[in-house]
């Protein structure tokens, strides 16, 4: 669903004006409808409706607590790749005993504060965090329950910075290594094998690598059984992609049809980690034109949003639409770009749009991996974050201050 329609002229998320939430809450501003999250959470889950499964949500798309309480609420378990990441979740009430704890970095005081928690399962990228896990567990008197990310070495076909899934990249166990890892792990005192991982990477368009992923999987699954590894859950990652631009995702019912081929058997609980296709559609970030610039090769449409507001097109060249809070047709080209002091602080590029300075702008698609990764350079406040449920609308974020993100510093003693 879209909960971002224009009525009367006028950009709206659900029933609430933007204009409205602009002037209430100022910019920039990141807005999410809790409709559009729900309907995104209840449609995939549905899609495997009659067998067990488990929704974790990928809190490193989008962790606000507000966005984190709602899953929470419907139902979903969570993928984390930190311990600040499972302190959101708990904060935000969410059951540790549904948290997966994904990432080939784990410290000793991440692996002790997951332990304490009493987490669903660790996600072991290597062999020496295998090691390490099981000496912590021992010494807490614990055992911890682990699965392996193996690697398949498959090529996702996505950006290079969010492919996981070659044997190139950081992630995971190398296949071929994967029985005999697995075999040491049924040997240790202190943890106990409960499943098996694969994510191959973000923003997935093709459903063939994810196939090939899957089918390694099975593989291998097949031959872990044959030698006496029972496996309880089958965690096979997230990464569908979202059209932001051009692009054609994977059908949901066709890929719950690749997953369901591929692991028939019901015993195995299946696990997914879905966090950008719950949470990109469902919010927008709402800037203000500040500035109407025109040069001698291009205009610029100078917003109070900036790189350090949503990264990704500096990133990863990534296209968002960007929409006039005021519909209208027709305009000149813009690069939109904001304050930042660097060439690379662009929203959007060559964009037609009709603008005046002060005009309200709605970059689109822009619910995951914005204000996540979003940060302070150049002393800048981080924005706001709302959510509209109907027409209502609840501040789950308050904006930064200067006095905030200089608090913790000091000056040199004289």
């Amino acid at each position: 669903m879209s909960a971002f329609t224009f009525e009367g002229g006028e950009l709206h998320a659900e029933c609430v004006p933007l204009a409205r939430i602009a002037a209430e809450i100022g910019t920039p501003c990141y807005v999410y409808s809790r409709a559009a999250l729900t309907d995104a959470y209840m449609t995939f889950s549905g899609a495997f409706a009659g067998r067990d499964h488990l929704v974790c949500y990928a809190v490193k798309a989008s962790s606000s607590l507000g966005i984190l309480d709602l899953f929470g609420r419907l139902g979903s378990g969570f993928d984390i790749v930190s311990g600040g990441e499972l302190a959101r979740v708990i904060a935000a009430g969410g059951d540790p005993g549904r948290v997966v704890f994904s990432g080939v970095g784990k410290s000793e005081a991440e692996i002790r504060a997951a332990l304490n928690a009493g987490i669903l399962c660790f996600n072991v990228e290597s062999e020496a965090e295998l090691l390490k896990i099981d000496r912590i567990a021992g010494e807490m008197g614990l055992s911890a329950p682990v699965s392996l990310r193996v690697n398949p070495d498959v090529d996702a076909g996505t950006h290079p910075y969010i492919a996981t899934g070659l044997k190139q990249n950081k992630f995971g166990i190398a296949h071929a290594d994967a029985l005999s890892l697995y075999q040491r792990a049924r040997s240790l005192a202190h943890v106990a094998v409960r499943g098996i991982d694969c994510h191959i990477g973000s923003q997935l368009t093709d459903i063939a690598p994810i196939a090939e992923a899957l089918s390694k999987i099975a593989e291998l699954v097949a031959r872990l059984e044959a030698a006496g590894i029972a496996l309880g859950h089958i965690d096979v990652g997230g990464g569908l992609g979202i059209r932001y631009q051009d692009e054609s995702p994977p059908d949901l019912a066709a890929y719950a049809r690749a997953v369901l081929s591929a692991f028939p058997d019901p015993r195995h609980k299946l696990l997914f980690e879905p966090g950008r296709l719950l949470t990109g559609p469902a919010g927008i970030l709402l800037t203000r034109v500040e500035y109407l610039k025109r040069g001698e090769d291009r205009n610029f449409a100078v917003v109070d949003a900036a790189m350090n507001d949503l990264v990704r097109p500096a990133l990863y060249e990534a296209w968002h639409e960007v929409r006039p809070v005021r519909e209208s047709t027709g305009g000149e080209r813009y690069d939109v770009v904001g304050p930042v002091c660097e060439s690379g602080d662009f929203i959007a590029r060559d964009r037609r749009l009709d603008l005046r300075e002060g005009d309200l702008l709605a970059v689109m698609t822009a619910g995951a991996y914005g204000m996540s990764m979003a940060s302070n350079y150049n002393t800048r406040p981080r924005a706001a974050e709302v959510m509209v449920d109907g027409d209502a609308l609840y501040v789950i974020r308050t904006r930064e201050e200067v006095r905030d993100l200089i608090a913790r510093e000091r000056r040199l003693p004289a």
